[in-house]
């Protein structure tokens, strides 16, 4: 495997700090580590600070994208002769709410996907739930406001909130029953390579059925308790842009090792 993770602004050989550990880690356990320069690519060009291993899988460790930055990544990267493991259809697949939703709705709270200008009032009048969770098809809202609703006006402060803070929408809507959960319950799984992944070797049999589900080379599976104390699914993501969360940099370095020789 190689991987390919961002630089710091300015400064293309040296990895950006938040990946910094991962990088070194990966590079002591012989995986072929370049970095992508972050001025570079800001400016819409993609320089590598090394060659690529031919016939070897590559991944993406770094910053989320939108559909349109990963495709031009994925070229980039095709022309070098080698090739990004997760195509941009599946990255987004992963990425967007909306690829992943229909097949594990059983596991996840009920969502009601729409545009941005829709009629909230009328969509609250028709759905009758005690609370909204508001999300684009990516992200929630992080500040201290967060992201729970329990009208159309407060959906509507939230998107204008949405899109002052991130710049825009990305998708459409994506209004989500609420549920409350456990936030120390939360964990994340890694499924690579259709393997399934813990930080602590413990793999719940509902992460087992949503991984049977899902058709993809790379990807993170979030689960916690709610109230009624069952595990529910929190979000798929793709694992190229998913962080470590309670994971040890060494073990999910490990992972990517152990993914190989399977």
């Amino acid at each position: 495997m190689q991987i390919i993770y961002p630089s710091q602004l300015f400064h293309p050989t040296i990895p950006d700090e938040t990946f910094e550990q991962e990088f070194y880690c990966a590079q002591q356990q012989g995986i072929h580590c370049l970095l992508l320069s972050s001025d570079a690519a800001a400016m819409g060009e993609h320089r590598f600070s090394a060659p690529f291993e031919s016939d070897v899988p590559v991944i993406w460790r770094g910053w989320m994208m939108a559909g349109d930055e990963y495709q031009q990544l994925h070229q980039a990267v095709a022309k070098q002769g080698v090739t990004l493991m997760t195509s941009p259809e599946d990255y987004l697949r992963s990425h967007h709410l909306t690829g992943w939703y229909s097949l594990c709705r059983d596991f996840t709270p009920e969502t009601h996907i729409t545009e941005r200008d829709a009629d909230f009032d009328k969509l609250v009048e028709e759905l009758q739930w005690p609370a909204y969770f508001v999300k684009d098809y990516v992200k929630s809202l992080t500040t201290q406001r967060g992201s729970i609703a329990r009208n159309a006006g407060e959906i509507r402060e939230i998107i204008e909130l949405l899109e002052k803070f991130r710049g825009q929408i990305e998708g459409g809507i994506c209004l989500r029953r609420f549920e409350h959960f456990d936030d120390q319950s939360e964990k994340r799984y890694f499924v690579l390579n259709k393997r399934i992944y813990a930080a602590d070797d413990t793999i719940p049999e509902q992460v087992i059925a949503i991984a049977q589900r899902i058709e993809r080379p790379f990807y993170s599976i979030d689960m916690a308790i709610n109230d009624s104390g069952k595990l529910r699914l929190i979000e798929i993501g793709d694992g190229q842009v998913s962080d470590i969360k309670e994971w040890a940099v060494e073990r999910f370095v490990q992972m990517l090792l152990s993914s190989v020789d399977t």
